[in-house]
């Protein structure tokens, strides 16, 4: 899958192909970032972009026009990457240069994509959970050789936070001082987890989370996502798709339908008795999982959605709305959820979601929340 190919983060993977097209790309990377971002994805372009026989050159303004303006921080000024010491692309964001992609369709692009080119070995963590010393000693032993079909040898530990602290160690001269036609990408959602030794060797590139936009749209795409099932699952994400995918569409779409309930109740009537039957919504029976898992995504969807009211409420850019596709519920909403009530819901739904954390009653806690929003 080429750069072009791949959902959000228009503005990193712009930086990474430029450097990779000038050669200032270091040879030992971290991409780190949350889990199910498409961090593994970026590793794999990468290694196509470096061994494809049939380069695209894409200028800089086609590759990097959607910038992630609402994920965490994978966008910087030159400025912050100059003040950061693992961090090598400022001269990148000054640049007008072309930047190229893998073509994704030559003999090389679909090898690396199936996993069967001879120059670019993927490691990940066996059936223990962990990637063993045996794993990166042969790792190592193939990168000191020159390539064998493409260009350059590339190397990619996939979760390498995985990797125990005696293979990464054995690790550390060859991150230091890389062959010469050779590239070592750690993948890792917990960069924290490595040893401080292997991160001063290597260049960080966070990935920040998707918008919700993004993730419906890979939902949607890539895995046959119905419209509202990928927008609902998009809204509790969190920004990453594997979390998307874990949860079960039925599961999302019956959650934000409870939240939007509650909220339609309770903006409806003040009614003591009508606020009890919108907590019983609340905890009305779910597709799977115990009440107190169910009401805990539950009230994750309440809170998205009372997110989206305060952004609205704030004339923000309506890009950043996490459930975009409720627009309309939103806007009858604000009719009766002004700023401070908002924030006291917001305020509410936390301290029910600690409460629940501490081992509270579902029903009491669904109750309580009634009477506070």
């Amino acid at each position: 899958m080429p750069f072009r190919h791949i959902t959000g983060h228009r503005h990193l993977l712009d930086l990474i192909a430029r450097a990779t097209t000038r050669g200032t790309l270091p040879p030992s990377v971290i991409f780190a970032g949350p889990e199910g971002v498409g961090k593994r994805k970026a590793a794999i372009a990468l290694a196509q972009l470096m061994n494809c026989t049939s380069l695209n050159a894409v200028p800089a303004s086609e590759l990097g026009s959607e910038l992630d303006m609402f994920s965490e921080p994978d966008m910087f000024s030159a400025s912050e990457l100059r003040s950061e010491p693992d961090m090598f692309l400022a001269s990148e964001l000054r640049s007008d240069a072309r930047g190229l992609d893998a073509c994704g369709e030559c003999r090389a692009c679909k090898r690396i994509a199936r996993g069967v080119h001879a120059d670019v070995l993927l490691i990940e963590p066996g059936e223990t959970g962990a990637i063993k010393i045996d794993q990166v000693r042969d790792a190592i032993e193939r990168a000191a050789y020159r390539p064998f079909e493409g260009r350059r040898r590339v190397v990619i530990l996939d979760d390498a936070d995985t990797v125990n602290p005696e293979a990464q160690n054995a690790l550390l001269k060859t991150l230091e001082e890389p062959p010469a036609a050779s590239t070592f990408i750690l993948v890792t959602s917990r960069p924290d987890m490595l040893l401080p030794t292997v991160r001063s060797r290597c260049q960080r590139l966070r990935f920040g989370r998707l918008s919700p936009a993004d993730v419906a749209s890979v939902l949607m795409r890539e895995h046959g996502s119905e419209e509202a099932d990928a927008h609902a699952a998009a809204s509790l994400s969190d920004g990453s798709i594997g979390r998307a995918l874990e949860g079960g569409s039925e599961a999302f779409v019956d959650a934000r339908k409870a939240a939007t309930g509650l909220l339609e109740t309770l903006a409806a009537s003040n009614d003591p008795r009508r606020r009890l039957e919108g907590a019983k919504a609340l905890t009305g029976a779910s597709r799977g999982g115990s009440d107190r898992e169910e009401l805990a995504r539950r009230l994750h969807a309440l809170s998205s959605i009372l997110r989206d009211l305060g952004a609205l409420l704030s004339r923000a850019d309506e890009r950043c709305l996490a459930n975009a596709d409720l627009r309309p519920l939103l806007q009858r909403l604000q009719r009766s959820f002004d700023g401070e009530r908002i924030l006291r819901a917001f305020s509410a739904v936390d301290r029910a979601v600690s409460a629940l954390d501490r081992n509270a009653s579902p029903k009491i806690v669904a109750d309580w929340l009634a009477f506070q929003i």
